[in-house]
């Protein structure tokens, strides 16, 4: 089998609490617990993963075992205090000099995240600019692309989540459901060679969350590289190749769909599942 697109090895990330001020504060690599502080929460404990060209793997597990952060640690938006995460070869937020890891600056991981499409629970679209000057906005500035090429670029993957007809529509003049298509739309036009999605439906109506699994499920037959954070069992399981459980910082369960969704090994995943699909 080829190289793993993605590569995550003993991810841990601790957050604490009762900084200076009573505010939270959080460690990046090699700092130094605040002083002051009260208490910590070490989120994740030291998570594994692989995810091959291709592949869809999506994240399961009660709120609080660490997903978010877990992904919001694969592209460096959130500072990892042990492990390491690599795309397409490439270490992320850090460079090795010397046998010793040294955290990038801000405009280099600014270049490594152009390879890594997000899309959040919130849509954090521009709400003065148009759905289409969205979309255009970071081929034309990040990717330097022409604006007549990232207009046409843009009009067709308006068209891919069905929206090519609210191009001049502003994001209070959408649905949720567009809104999330359009910040879709938004990540593709970077070319991405990685998705992460963060609990895309959870800020979604019932009614709109289909529109939105449907895209992504699109998008996942086309071959998209895909980490789904989600709650969304039936899209995991029709859509994934691999489902992770998660709970208290660490990786209980993993496995085709199948198995880990209708015959589970571990009895916190069997629990977890009793509550989600009763």
């Amino acid at each position: 089998m080829s190289e793993p697109l993605l590569r995550a090895v003993g991810v841990r990330k601790t957050f604490f609490s009762g900084g200076p001020g009573g505010r939270a504060t959080r460690r990046g690599s090699g700092g130094s617990t605040p002083r002051g502080h009260s208490g910590h929460t070490e989120v994740l404990k030291g998570i594994d993963l692989e995810v091959h060209k291709g592949q869809v793997v999506c994240l399961l597990g009660p709120s609080g075992a660490g997903k978010s952060t877990f992904l919001r640690c694969l592209n460096h938006l959130e500072t990892i205090d042990a492990g390491q995460v690599w795309v397409d070869g490439e270490p992320i937020g850090f460079k090795l000099r010397g046998g010793k890891l040294y955290e990038l600056r801000e405009a280099d991981v600014a270049r490594q995240r152009r390879d890594i499409g997000m899309v959040f629970q919130r849509f954090n679209l521009f709400g003065h600019r148009t759905a289409l000057e969205n979309v255009v906005e970071g081929p034309i500035r990040v990717l330097g692309v022409k604006p007549d090429r990232a207009r046409a670029d843009a009009l067709e993957l308006l068209d891919r989540v069905g929206l090519a007809h609210r191009a001049d529509a502003y994001p209070a003049q959408l649905s949720g459901g567009q809104q999330q298509r359009v910040a879709i739309a938004r990540s593709l036009a970077m070319k991405p060679k990685l998705m992460l999605f963060d609990e895309p439906t959870s800020a979604l109506d019932p009614e709109l969350v289909g529109e939105v699994l449907a895209v992504m499920g699109t998008l996942a037959r086309e071959g998209m590289t895909m980490v789904v954070v989600t709650h969304e069992m039936a899209f995991a399981a029709e859509a994934a190749d691999e489902v992770v459980f998660l709970a208290d910082g660490a990786v209980v369960e993993t496995g085709p769909p199948d198995r880990v969704l209708k015959a589970p090994e571990h009895e916190r995943t069997r629990q977890f599942l009793a509550r989600v699909l009763s």
